[in-house]
């Protein structure tokens, strides 16, 4: 069945999950990039102490997991945008300091950093998973 057949709110669910997918193998990548590495390369790469840096890399790979783990597995799928959401914050610095150490590569965190928003946005109103609570519910609930 091709996407121009499925009703909006499915396409909106399949290119969430698409860019989840993506997103959780480029932070697997990276984290786990950060965490293969020792830290005194990590801090002569970046104007960040080493030990910093391999929290980062923990973040991501944590971040990975809650892109795709509450909703494959139904557990806490609420998790998921903020999961999102925690990682924008990550991008936002990986962008700050990609502008300062090398603007040439500045596309790339600024890519990134905007599919992690429209997942944490899309997760959060446009198409939440089986069993979040839509914020329109919270409200309704009350």
């Amino acid at each position: 069945m091709s996407t121009a057949t499925l009703p909006r709110s499915s396409r909106t669910n399949l290119w969430l999950w698409i860019a989840q997918g993506v997103l959780a193998l480029v932070f697997l990548f990276t984290g786990g990039s950060k965490m293969a590495m020792p830290a005194d390369v990590l801090a002569a790469q970046s104007h960040l102490p080493g030990m910093f840096m391999k929290f980062i890399g923990v973040c991501e790979i944590l971040g990975a997991f809650g892109l795709i783990l509450p909703g494959l597995l139904h557990v806490r799928p609420g998790l998921t945008p903020l999961a999102a959401a925690c990682l924008l914050i990550i991008m936002i610095g990986a962008t700050v300091s990609t502008a300062i150490l090398l603007p040439v590569a500045l596309p790339m965190p600024i890519v990134v950093g905007l599919l992690t928003a429209y997942v944490a946005y899309g997760r959060w109103r446009l198409a939440p998973l089986d069993g979040a609570a839509r914020p329109s519910e919270v409200g309704a609930a009350r």
